[in-house]
């Protein structure tokens, strides 16, 4: 009997043996998660509620605050479940569909802030034309776009995994990751293994080069440009290249700690470093718009304060 036909689960190895600490691991990780949702879903009801923020910037931040909370949905449950179970097996089901949405997420990060860049570009250089260019129309279309790209992406890398028979069902890591699952082929073809870079370049690569080229016409229009103007750019540009870094560190751990196996590094480390983008990027985000943008920040503050007046009336 051929072996590959008896692999129905993976175990996520990287969980070892926590003992009583899974219940200090289980507190963390669920405050974690929901303090993620909360700062998130805050800032989408008040993009929502206030009418001023009814602008191009905001909705596309909208897409990126939803973006960050079912990129966090796709890990943290399975992970909280993980943390009780004695094997920590994951069936492989789940397995491709924790992989189709962590992967999918990460790719309309890169590509939301890639059409954020773009916003920024039109409004800093084309300042008169930006309603013409930024209307509701293609707003919507910029969306589909995000969403499309990042799914057909995936779905073009996903197809050299689905047909593979695998011989090994032990991943070391706390989460299904795509090029360890490919490692655990019978046979694995040149295709397979840089189906994952493929991917790479497709939702890193050639975002993080629009981002270049949009933040490149930004910086010579504000080399150009009165100090007040200069100020504005910064101001508005500068929670969107904070974003992108973080989101960019955070890729090359994950493509060191998949491809080169870090001995050297304590395993708490390494697993740290392997979800650091699940762990920060969905709390960075919120925390640099809802705090480093004026009009978010005034938004909430307008938010919080009228809901306690309202409380205080009844």
């Amino acid at each position: 009997m051929d072996n590959s036909t008896e692999i129905w689960s993976f175990v996520l190895a990287a969980y070892g043996h926590i003992g009583e600490l899974k219940y200090l691991y289980f507190g963390i990780t669920l405050l974690w998660y929901l303090s993620i949702c909360a700062a998130n879903t805050v800032l989408i009801v008040v993009i929502y509620v206030d009418r001023r923020l009814h602008e191009p910037m905001y909705i596309l931040l909208c897409n990126l605050f939803v973006n960050e909370i079912a990129g966090s949905t796709s890990m943290y449950p399975i992970l909280l479940s993980q943390l009780f179970s004695d094997t920590h097996e994951v069936s492989l089901p789940w397995c491709f569909l924790q992989m189709c949405c962590i992967y999918t997420s990460a790719s309309v990060e890169f590509c939301s802030l890639a059409a954020m860049a773009y916003d920024r570009h039109v409004s800093i250089c084309y300042p008169l034309h930006y309603n013409v260019i930024m209307n509701t129309g293609r707003l919507v279309v910029i969306i589909l776009i995000i969403w499309m790209y990042s799914i057909v992406s995936f779905i073009f890398s996903f197809s050299f995994v689905i047909h593979l028979k695998f011989c090994g069902n032990v991943i070391d890591k706390v989460f299904c990751d795509h090029y360890l699952v490919i490692k655990l082929a019978c046979s694995v073809s040149v295709f397979n293994n840089i189906s994952d870079l493929l991917f790479a370049f497709m939702t890193i690569v050639i975002p993080f080069s629009l981002i270049s080229v949009s933040y490149m016409k930004i910086l010579v229009v504000c080399l150009n440009t009165s100090k007040e103007n200069k100020q504005k750019a910064v101001t508005t540009c500068t929670p969107q290249i904070v974003s992108v870094s973080n989101l960019f560190v955070g890729c090359i751990f994950h493509f060191v700690d998949s491809r080169f196996h870090v001995a050297r590094l304590p395993d708490k480390v390494r697993i740290i470093l392997s979800v650091y983008l699940l762990i920060c990027q969905p709390i960075v985000t919120p925390f640099m718009y809802g705090f480093k943008l004026p009009k978010i920040r005034q938004s909430c503050k307008r938010f919080l304060v009228d809901r306690k007046q309202t409380f205080k009336f009844r």
